[in-house]
């Protein structure tokens, strides 16, 4: 830890550094602690491959990750959906903050909604996840794989290269263009991922003093929705790149819903339960073992690694 401030790194991308700008205020506000933004530049933000090609998961995140412990920052900020599952050893979750809108959101030229595209209509998503649930609603549009930030991808349909693109509402919100937006999915339209709309503040798991001062940004309801929410990710063996959508809300119950959608969007696996809030991983091991119950692994490679998460997952048992 900097002895005159914290420095926290960021992507360098116009809505990491919002979202980063606004978790340096709130430490500010809360702790009294000055924060220093770091610009990092992620494999993720380099590479123009689709993110399915190359993984998806843990892209955007890595590059700020070992930032962190070599000791060049210390703290990073990421959209929680793009963090891996599997822990990482010397890095510690040392904040989630209120979740924002979780939901998906259609922007279309015109302000068309999802039923008034025309056949045939495109829609950039660089999303499998959001590919297949659009196909699932309407078979007969045609998803488009794209890169780039939310200004690149809204850009491609103000100029006609896109019938219309989806993106996360929260995003939207923090670059201050939910004026655009044609159409609001609710969750059961469109599962949103895993953590969709909450960020993910990460420390060094040794730094005791940061993740003290972390705990002032902590909300235990969105913490315990969204460990439900990729304890269903990490059972099934998927990364964030999966066709694999859940969203978890209540207290002091959370009700989990969960789905994996078949690549073409013609069969969705759903499953869905309810427990206490304090047993939130325990729920999304549950809620996944159904989904396997149910045939979603056909649309889900579940690597070697984890079999046997998977296998605990059907049993019930604590599966780590």
């Amino acid at each position: 830890m900097s002895s005159s401030r914290l420095r926290l790194g960021t992507r360098k991308s116009p809505m990491a550094m919002t979202q980063s700008a606004f978790i340096a205020e709130l430490i500010t506000a809360r702790t009294g602690s000055q924060v220093e933004l770091i610009g990092l530049t992620s494999f993720g933000d380099v590479t123009r491959a689709q993110l399915a090609q190359i993984g998806g998961t843990g892209v955007f995140v890595s590059g700020l990750r070992e930032a962190l412990l070599a000791g060049e920052i210390d703290l990073a900020v990421h959209s929680l959906k793009d963090l891996p599952t599997l822990p990482l050893p010397g890095v510690a979750l040392g904040a989630v903050p209120p979740r924002d809108d979780p939901r998906d959101a259609l922007v279309a030229r015109d302000g068309a909604k999802l039923a008034d595209l025309p056949a045939g209509a495109t829609i950039g998503t660089g999303s499998p996840r959001r590919a297949a649930q659009l196909l699932h609603m309407r078979r007969d549009i045609r998803p488009v794989p794209v890169r780039g930030n939310a200004g690149t991808r809204l850009a491609k349909v103000s100029s006609g290269e896109l019938d219309a693109v989806v993106l996360a509402c929260a995003g939207l919100a923090r670059i201050g263009q939910l004026e655009v937006v044609s159409e609001v999915f609710e969750p059961q339209e469109m599962l949103p991922a895993p953590g969709q709309g909450a960020l993910a503040v990460e420390c060094r798991a040794a730094d005791a003093d940061v993740i003290g001062l972390l705990a002032a940004l902590d909300d235990p309801d969105t913490r315990a929705a969204i460990t439900a929410e990729r304890a269903v990710l990490a059972a099934l063996g998927a990364g964030c790149s999966a066709p694999v959508g859940a969203y978890a809300a209540g207290s002091p119950f959370l009700h989990l819903s969960a789905g994996v959608t078949a690549e073409g969007g013609a069969t969705v696996v759903h499953a869905s339960g309810q427990g206490p809030a304090s047993e939130a991983a325990e729920l999304g091991r549950q809620v996944a073992g159904e989904l396997l119950r149910r045939g979603a692994g056909r649309y889900v490679t579940v690597p070697a690694a984890h079999s046997s998460a998977a296998a605990h997952a059907n049993d019930g048992e604590d599966a780590q």
